[in-house]
This record gives structure tokens, sequence and C-alpha cells, in this order.
């Protein structure tokens, strides 16, 4: 089978765009000749040109990236105003050429041989679609033509047009880190592959065996075969999911809820079909009969996250663009697309081990039914130096975005980490009597004896760790923060984490 010729509109730096734009539209300029900085959990995600100018990268940390430009602007990071905001961008590409699928905001993607055919070429149809969302949008883009999505996007980051059959060249001398997969792409570099020419030389079979199903998938995208030759499928009716509200939806939390429940019900099917879908069509109707549709595509298999995800972000950009539906949902449905039999999908004659936690996330979504969104929380772990600061808690079905980024944190305790974080004052005393501090150089006054956790009864200490000292923001007076934690093991069993601060001890934590 013939690779598909494949067209991609790209926006470069599209969160930065997206947030100059929304800034605008809200009667609020950012300052153009001002370096700017998309962050997200502390971390960089997109910068501007002039960012870039001053040493900002993307990936870096926000008070690095501060550090070297003092002057840079930072804006949080928002999928909902990226997807707002770009779907002008891909209305004006469907007025143009069908078929327009989004791969994420500020990336399209369509065949090439319907809008190469009607502009007498893929050059002057690249340059009618950049001129026509310029003109249209006042964005600037990029196009990208070669064989697959994958190899397109890479084209239009390159701004090249790559000739038929060149495309496993284009990509042979390219770095690995442009599969996107962190893990995949780590795991590679310590095997000593560096390149996509080196990783598509590997044998397809031993690939699959020794690094599993997506890595397979990032194989045959590095090899310039796209994804959809594995085993494509065309949609039975039965796998797509629609869902009626007598109550029209207008509100942006609802709309978010019940995507997740039809996320769930999509995903239940494929996965009783055994099939994975690599794109995603939502359609949306309205009490006024206005009817909503776009088309979303991944380079992996969409399972139930990334459908909710999608599903979510669509939904929000819909209600809350301008030209927003004149009326309420009434009418949601997801079909999927690009299906390929994937055999970890399969279920067993009787089922598979862990089918007890669909049943639980059913019986979740529905006590959030009774209970709203935020009825039901769900622990997300991040970063940070003590145990409180790890964990946060979010809306059962919510992207789990970390409080602080997981990245390495100096200072940081050690493992293992606690079971039970808790909250009590505490006093722990020598073998004299006298109560336990810690010195300036972070140097304990003497061994601990006894610790009295709240109103109970004194309990000797049997073996003790530390101080592990911490200081924190010391540069900014009313955010600073001073302490020192150390670990005791008690006779009556217990083993707690101590920390102490302003003089005064008092339990973070304790271990099984």
């Amino acid at each position: 089978m013939d690779p598909i010729r494949t067209l991609v509109l790209w926006c470069p730096d599209w969160p930065v765009a997206a947030a100059f734009t929304d800034h605008r539209d809200a009667g609020v300029e950012l300052a153009e000749h001002r370096p700017v900085a998309v962050v997200d959990a502390g971390t960089v995600i997109a910068c501007s040109q002039l960012a870039r100018a001053e040493g900002v990268r993307r990936g870096q940390r926000r008070r690095d990236a501060q550090a070297c430009c003092p002057e840079l602007i930072v804006v949080p990071h928002d999928p909902v105003r990226d997807v707002r905001v770009f779907e002008p961008v891909a209305d004006a590409v469907a007025e143009l050429a069908a078929g327009v699928e989004v791969v994420r905001p500020g990336v399209v993607a369509l065949a090439a041989r319907g809008p190469a055919g009607y502009f007498g070429g893929a050059a002057a149809a690249a340059e009618r679609l950049v001129d026509h969302v310029a003109t249209t949008c006042e964005v600037d883009a990029q196009v990208g033509i070669a064989d697959g999505v994958f190899a397109a996007t890479l084209a239009a980051r390159a701004g090249v047009l790559v000739e038929p059959g060149d495309t496993p060249a284009f990509l042979a001398g390219l770095d690995v880190r442009v599969l996107a997969r962190p893990e995949l792409v780590g795991l590679l570099r310590r095997l000593g592959i560096r390149t996509l020419g080196a990783f598509a030389a590997l044998p397809a079979g031993d690939v699959l065996a020794r690094f599993g199903f997506d890595a397979a998938v990032a194989h045959r995208l590095a090899a310039g075969r796209e994804q959809r030759l594995l085993a494509p499928r065309s949609v039975p009716p039965e796998l797509s999911v629609r869902e009626e509200f007598d109550d029209p939806v207008a509100r942006v939390d609802t709309a978010a809820f019940l995507a997740r429940s039809l996320a769930e019900r999509l995903h239940e099917r494929l996965a009783a079909h055994g099939l994975g879908a690599t794109r995603l069509t939502i359609t949306a109707g309205t009490g006024n009969g206005e009817r909503w549709e776009r088309t979303w595509r991944s380079d992996g298999l969409l399972g139930p996250a990334e459908i909710a995800d999608r599903v979510r972000w669509q939904l929000e950009g819909w209600l809350t663009r301008p030209g927003r539906p004149t009326a309420g949902v009434t009418m949601l449905c997801l079909a999927p697309d690009g299906l390929v039999e994937h055999a970890g999908f399969q279920r067993r004659l009787w089922g598979e081990p862990g089918d007890e936690g669909a049943d639980a996330r059913r019986s979740v979504t529905h006590v959030q039914g009774l209970l709203g969104p935020a009825g039901v929380l769900a622990p997300v772990l991040g970063g940070g130096r003590s145990p409180t600061e790890l964990p946060r808690q979010v809306p059962f079905g919510d992207e789990r975005v970390p409080a602080l980024p997981p990245a390495p944190w100096p200072g940081r305790l050690p493992t293992p980490a606690p079971a039970d974080v808790a909250a009590a004052g505490a006093t722990v005393l020598a073998a004299d009597g006298v109560p336990i501090g810690v010195t300036g150089r972070h140097q304990i006054t003497a061994s601990p004896a006894t610790v009295t956790v709240g109103t109970g009864a004194p309990a000797a200490v049997l073996s003790w760790a530390g101080p592990w000292p911490a200081e924190e923001r010391w540069w900014l007076p009313g955010e600073a923060r001073r302490l020192a934690r150390i670990q005791v093991s008690l006779a009556d069993g217990r083993a707690l984490l101590l920390a102490l601060a302003g003089g005064q001890w008092r339990v973070e934590a304790s271990y099984d």
C-alpha cells in the first residue's frame, strides 16, 4: 500500500500565539516587544522568538528561564484557551480543503492530493493556505508535506515539502526526541540509538517484543510508515457512542463531566472488539439545530483519558469561543476512526484481570453524578520536599496535573515514602529532659530520647535519623521557610517523620 501524502499546517509557538490572541480579544495587550513564555507546572512549554534569543528554552524550569531573562513575561498554560483560539484557524483551513483533522492545537493535517490538485501543485497549495490563515486569522503558519502525518509535521516545522518516496531519508537524520515519548527516548539513548534512522534499522519484531506496542508504533513512524497502515478498519456503526440530553448543556463543567462518561463508554466498546482508535470525530448538536464537528488524531492509540481530554477541550472551545452556539448542547456523538487491531485489547473468555477497575470507575462516575464532579477526589503526586507537598487532590477524571513539577528536588525526603500524612504538635526531649533543637549549622543539639505527640503519653525513641534541613524561598521574606526533619522509631511501634520550624516540633507523617 502506498503511503498517504499528507499536508500539515503548523502554527509555531501556538500556546504563545494563543495567549497573544486571547489577551488581544479581551482588550489586554501583551507587549510584543517583550519576551514571553507559557509555563505549565513550573516548566516552560512554549516561548516566543524574543525569549529564545535570551536563552529561554522549552522544558526549562521557570526560575531558570527568569534567571537568564529577567524581563520575561510568564503566562500560565491554558489548554482550553489553546483550543478555543485555534478553532478559527482550523475553520479557515477547512474553507479551502476537505478532511481537516486537528492533531493538537496549532497543528492540522489533511490529505495533500486534493489541495495540490485544485491549486495547481503542492507548493501553490501550501502558499495559498498560509496566506489564507494569515489574512483571515492574523496567524503565522508553516506548511509541510510528506508521507504520513508524523513526517509531515516535522516537515512543517522545517518548512519543507518532501518529495514522494524521500520521507525515510528525511527522517533518518533527525534526533529520536522528535518521537515525543520521553521514556522510550531515554531508553534508546542509553542503548546508543540517537537518530530515527538508527531506530528504524532495528528489526520490527524485536522492537515489539522488547519495548511493547507503543514503541512498535514509534518504530513505524521513524521508518516513514504511517500508523494507519497497521490494520485500518472501517467504523462499525455500533462503535460510535451518542447521547441526547433533555436539558441543554451550556456550562463547561457539566459538558466536561458528560464527556468523561462518553469516553469510558467508547473505550469499552473498542476494547470489546479488540480495537484501538487513532482518530476521533466529535459532533455536537444544539437546540437551535446547529451542528458542530471536529476530528482529532493522535500518533498513538487513544485511551479513555486521551479521549476525555480531547472531548473536554473541544466542548470548552465551542462553548467559550466567539461565535459560540446560540443554544445549549442537546446531542453529543463520539465516532472512532483510524481503527487498528490491538491484541492487548482483546478480552479473554473469562474477562481480564483488573476488569474490576472498570466497575470501580463506573461506580465513581455514578457517585459523581449524585454529588457533583468535586464530590469525588483523586490524589496526584508531584514534586516538593515535604510529604505534605507531594499529593494534590483533583476531581476524579480531571487532568491529573501535580501542584509542583516532579523534577528532582535537592533536599527531598529520602525513600521510603511515608504511608500516612498527619499534622499534630509534638515534643521531643533528650535523656535529661531538655527540649531538642537544631543549630544554625544544621546540627541536632542532642539525641532524641522521648517523643510526645499532642496530649498523649511520652514514647521512648529506639532509633532516629537526620536531620534533613530545608531553606526555601529565602529571598522572599513573606514566603521564606526554614525547617529541619528527623525520622524516629518509637517503642510503641510507631515510626514518625518530625519537622522543627519556628522552634516547634510537629508530626508531618507516619510510616507503616
